[in-house]
């Protein structure tokens, strides 16, 4: 089975969704920044935040894209920000980035239409196949959210009718309470 990485805009998948950022939520944010610490000290990857967050990630991304989702690549642009905790959204962190994964027109070329444009339809298949946050992993048309959800996406890789499984059906599509209703 081939692997793709794609690159998105998490905020532009938020904004269309109607979800705030994890950051707009003060608790949430400083949960969310120790818990990315905590899965990297317990799955053994050096890990430190970059010096402001959230950051404009579109820099990066469209490197990505420009790239291809080269695995080498993102797995660089990944180090840089979230191993050496670095800043890839300033001119000289970008130009420093694309110089690291052998891309130095890169600062340049990011600025075409076409990655741009890219980056834009990558965003709207992923909003099409109903993602809403990073990372997601599609696998035989379901998608999976979350790091933590590898042993599910490995599990649904090599068993891909668990998906039909009476179960996992009928809670698929259990009805919703409505909007409007009282829980208190």
């Amino acid at each position: 089975m081939p692997f793709a990485l794609t690159p998105i805009q998490l905020m532009k998948l938020l904004d269309r969704w109607g979800q705030p950022h994890a950051t707009t939520i003060p608790s949430k944010r400083i949960f969310t920044y120790r818990h990315a610490l905590f899965r990297a000290e317990q799955l053994g990857i050096p890990f430190k935040m970059p010096p402001v967050h959230p950051f404009d990630p579109n820099k990066a991304l469209r490197l990505a894209v420009l790239a291809e989702g080269d695995i080498h690549v993102v797995r660089e642009i990944f180090r840089y920000i979230w191993r050496e905790g670095r800043d890839c959204s300033s001119v000289e962190g970008f130009a420093d980035l694309c110089q690291r994964v052998g891309l130095p027109d890169a600062v340049q070329r990011i600025e075409d239409d076409d990655i741009k444009t890219r980056l834009r339809d990558n965003n709207e298949r992923a909003v099409s196949l109903g993602v809403f946050g990073v990372p997601t992993f599609v696998v035989n048309e379901q998608i999976f959210w979350g790091e933590d959800t590898l042993p599910m996406v490995l599990y649904v890789a090599r068993s891909p009718n668990w998906p039909e499984a009476a179960e996992v059906k009928r809670i698929s599509n259990l009805p919703m309470a409505p909007r409007d209703a009282d829980f208190t």
